[in-house]
C-alpha cells in the first residue's frame, strides 16, 4: 500500500508542477527534482524498497521512445559526426576525467570511479527539451542537444555496465573489452531495433482498434529494452532504432491514431517521470544514513566533481567550435556550436536527468562475494549532487543566458519554414485534384465540378488556413414535404458527400508530403510534425491550420 500511495502522489504532483512551472514559466523537470529531494527527508514517508536491477528496465525505455519519436532518420544522417563527437567522445573524456579524479580524492576502486563516471556522463533528453524548447532557442541547437542526449545513454550503459561487471567481479577492467562490448553491443541493437519495427509496423496494420495500437506502442519499449538486455546488446540503442524506424515508416492516413499517440506519450513522460524522481529520490535518505563517511567531506568531493564535470563539458564545447564547427562551416553546413555564445549555451544546457540518477542506484548493494560495494553511497550521493547542479542551475538561469548572449530565434525563422511545408502540402492536394478519378469519386457532373472548383479555392489558402467554413449542411425549413423540397434536400446531400470524398482525397495527398518531407534532410522534424498535426485535425472535423 505505501508503494502505491507513493506512486498515486507522485503522478498527482508531476500533474500539478507541469502546471505550475508552465504558469511561472519553470521547467517542471527541476521543480520534480526540487519535490523529490525534499520528500526524501519528510519524516513518515517511508522509501519502498527498489531492485537496484529493475531500475533501468522500468524508467528508461519509455522515456526514450517518447522522446526519439520527434526525431527522424534524416536529422541524425546530418548531424551524425555532432553525434559522434558528442555522444561518444564526449562522454569518454567525460568518465575518465571523472574516474581519475574520484581515485585522486578518495579510496575508491578504479572500477567503482568509472561506474560513478558513466552514471554522471550523459545529458538528459527530457530535461533538455523541457528546458530549452519553450526558449526559442534556435533550433539546430535544441537539435543537437536532443540528438547527443538520445545516444550518449549508450555509450555510459556500455562503459557502466562493464565496470560494475569488473567491480563486482574483482576483476580488471581493459579499454579493449570496452570498445568490443560497445561494437557488438551497437551492431545487435540495430539489428534488433529493425527487426522489431518491421514486426510491430506488421501488427499495426492489422490492429484497427487506436487503443490497442497505442498499447503495442507502450509495451513496445519496455520489450525491445529486455531483449535486447538478454541479448547483451545496447537497450538504449535498440529503444531508440525502433522508435525512429516505427515514425518514419507511419501510416500517412492515420490522423486518429497519431493524433491520440502524440497526446498518450505526452502524459506517458510526465508520469513516469515524476513517478520516478519520486521513487528514486525517497532513496537519498537510506543512501545518506548507509554513507560511512561524513556528509560534509562528501559533499566537498561531489563539488570537485561537479567542477570537473562542467569544465569538460566546456572544454570539449570550445574545443569543437575552434575546429570542427569551422570546417564545416567552410562546407557551407550548418553545425552547431557555430559560435563562442552557441558553445556557451551547449555548454550550460549539458543537464543530467534521470539516466543520471537511475544508473546511480542500480550500482549493486554487494560484490559477488557476498560484501558491500565498496563506497556505494558516496558514488550515490555524488552522482545526486551532479543532478541537482547540472539541472537546477541551469534549468532555472538558461532562459537569462539565452537573452543575454541574444541567441533567441526570430519568430520568422519557424513560422517561415512551417509556411514552406505547408505551401508543399498545398501544391501537393491541389496536384491530387487535377488528377483526380472524377467518376471514381462521384464528381463527374456540373455539381462536382463546382464542389472541386470550391475545394480547390479553399486548398489554394493553405498558407493562411486548410480550411475555413464548414461545408453547407442541409437543415430542417418548415414541415413541407412536397417533391421541390426532397429533391433540394437531395442535392444538398449529394453535394456534402462529394465534398467529402474529394477534401479526404485532397487532405490524403498533404499528409503524405508532409510524411515524405519529414524524412528529408535539412527538414525540422518538430517543424513537419506542427503541420502535419493540423493536417490531422482537419481530416478529423476538429479544425484547420
Amino acid at each position: 500500500m505505501t508503494v502505491l500511495l507513493v506512486v498515486v502522489g507522485a503522478m498527482s504532483a508531476a500533474v500539478l508542477l507541469a502546471g505550475a512551472g508552465d504558469r511561472l514559466r519553470l521547467p517542471w523537470p527541476v521543480l520534480l527534482l526540487l519535490l523529490g529531494a525534499a520528500a526524501a527527508f519528510v519524516p513518515g514517508i517511508e522509501a519502498p524498497d527498489i531492485d537496484p536491477e529493475l531500475i533501468l528496465p522500468l524508467f528508461l525505455p519509455p522515456l526514450l521512445f517518447a522522446t526519439a519519436q520527434r526525431t527522424s532518420w534524416a536529422l541524425f544522417r546530418q548531424r551524425w559526426r555532432a553525434i559522434a563527437f558528442l555522444a561518444v567522445g564526449l562522454v569518454v573524456a567525460t568518465v575518465a576525467a571523472v574516474a581519475g579524479t574520484l581515485v585522486a580524492l578518495t579510496a575508491v576502486p578504479v572500477a567503482a570511479a568509472l561506474a560513478l563516471g558513466a552514471a554522471v556522463a550523459p545529458p538528459d533528453p527530457v530535461a533538455v527539451e523541457a528546458v530549452a524548447g519553450p526558449l526559442r532557442v534556435p533550433r539546430r541547437l535544441v537539435a543537437t542537444l536532443q540528438s547527443e542526449g538520445l545516444f550518449n545513454d549508450a555509450t555510459s550503459l556500455v562503459v557502466f555496465t562493464t565496470a560494475i561487471a569488473a567491480a563486482t567481479a574483482g576483476g580488471e577492467l581493459g579499454s579493449g573489452t570496452i570498445v568490443l562490448r560497445f561494437v557488438y553491443g551497437a551492431v545487435v541493437a540495430v539489428a534488433l531495433g529493425f527487426a522489431a519495427a518491421w514486426l510491430v509496423r506488421r501488427l499495426l496494420d492489422r490492429l484497427t482498434d487506436v487503443v490497442a495500437g497505442n498499447g503495442l506502442t507502450l509495451v513496445l519499449p519496455f520489450a525491445v529494452y529486455l531483449a535486447a538486455d538478454a541479448l547483451g546488446a545496447s537497450g538504449v540503442i535498440a529503444v531508440v532504432v525502433t522508435a525512429l524506424q516505427v515514425r518514419q515508416h507511419a501510416d500517412a492516413d492515420a490522423s486518429e491514431a497519431r493524433l491520440t499517440a502524440t497526446s498518450f506519450w505526452n502524459v506517458v513522460e510526465l508520469l513516469v517521470t515524476g513517478v520516478a524522481f519520486a521513487l528514486i529520490g525517497l532513496e537519498l535518505r537510506a543512501v545518506v544514513e548507509q554513507a560511512d563517511r561524513s556528509l560534509g567531506e562528501i559533499l566537498a568531493h561531489a563539488a570537485v566533481v561537479c567542477v570537473v564535470v562542467v569544465g569538460v563539458r566546456a572544454a570539449w564545447m570550445t574545443v569543437t567550435w575552434l575546429a570542427y564547427a569551422r570546417q564545416a562551416a567552410r562546407r557551407g553546413e550548418e553545425r552547431a556550436p557555430a559560435t563562442a555564445a552557441e558553445a556557451a549555451v551547449l555548454t550550460w544546457a549539458g543537464m543530467r536527468g534521470l539516466a543520471t540518477l537511475a544508473l546511480a542506484l542500480a550500482i549493486p548493494l554487494t560484490l559477488d562475494d557476498g560484501s558491500p560495494f565498496p563506497d556505494r553511497a558516496e558514488l550515490v550521493i555524488i552522482a545526486c549532487a551532479v543532478l541537482v547542479v547540472t539541472l537546477v542551475g541551469p534549468g532555472l538561469t538558461l532562459p537569462w543566458l539565452v537573452r543575454w548572449l541574444g541567441l533567441r530565434e526570430d519568430d520568422g525563422v519557424a513560422a517561415a519554414a512551417e509556411r514552406d511545408l505547408a505551401l508543399r502540402a498545398r501544391r501537393a492536394a491541389l496536384d491530387e485534384l487535377r488528377t483526380v478519378d472524377r467518376e471514381a469519386l462521384g464528381v463527374d457532373d456540373e455539381q462536382g465540378e463546382q464542389v472541386l472548383d470550391a475545394v480547390r479555392t479553399r486548398f489554394g489558402r493553405i498558407g493562411r488556413t486548410l480550411a475555413g467554413d464548414d461545408v453547407p449542411r442541409a437543415g430542417a425549413t418548415d414541415d413541407d414535404a412536397d417533391e421541390d423540397y426532397r429533391e433540394r434536400l437531395a442535392r444538398l446531400q449529394r453535394r456534402r458527400d462529394q465534398w467529402q470524398r474529394v477534401q479526404t482525397v485532397a487532405l490524403a495527398a498533404a499528409r503524405r508530403e508532409v510524411v515524405a518531407a519529414r524524412a528529408e534532410p535539412g527538414v525540422d522534424p518538430e517543424v513537419a510534425d506542427r503541420v502535419l498535426r493540423r493536417l490531422d485535425v482537419r481530416t478529423l472535423g476538429a479544425g484547420g491550420l
